[in-house]
């Protein structure tokens, strides 16, 4: 079993191998310019790799994209494994990164909290203090009252 560094290692190049080569060496055109690299990851026998994408446009683009990607596999690997030089080449899976879904749905969130925040500083503009002012009794007071 390899130890971590080597994997994170194989990962960096394995991204960046495939994001070269999806740039400059494939030239099918669902796998435009609108696909990114975005991570890698290498199990720790260094046999299956999982690489991460991200798609900007539409589902439709999106289906095309890994459609795309599946069929340039082969390539990929190739090219992977003539740059890694190790005994045997990862098997490369590539799956769709729901970073852009995430951030846009912890975007929502976030308006929904500052309209939220808007709406109390809106009826708390006017508010005045249900009692005194300052409702804390102070020592001088006590003996003045009596």
């Amino acid at each position: 079993m390899a130890d971590n560094a080597r994997a994170k290692k194989l990962a960096d190049l394995i991204r960046e191998v495939v994001a070269e080569k999806l740039q400059r060496g494939i030239k099918d055109p669902r796998l435009g310019t609108h696909v990114t690299i975005t991570d890698t990851r290498v199990t720790g026998d260094l046999r299956e790799a999982t690489v991460f994408y991200t798609v900007y446009g539409d589902d439709e683009e999106r289906a095309s994209a890994a459609a795309g990607l599946e069929s340039a596999k082969g390539i990929l690997r190739s090219a992977v494994g003539r740059a890694a030089g190790t005994k045997f080449t990862p098997t490369l899976t590539f799956v769709a990164d729901a970073l852009p879904e995430n951030a846009r749905t912890i975007e929502d969130l976030l308006d929904k909290a500052r309209a939220s925040d808007a709406q109390v500083r809106q009826a708390s503009s006017g508010a005045t203090f249900a009692g005194d002012a300052d409702p804390y009794k102070k020592q001088g007071e006590d003996e003045a009252a009596e």
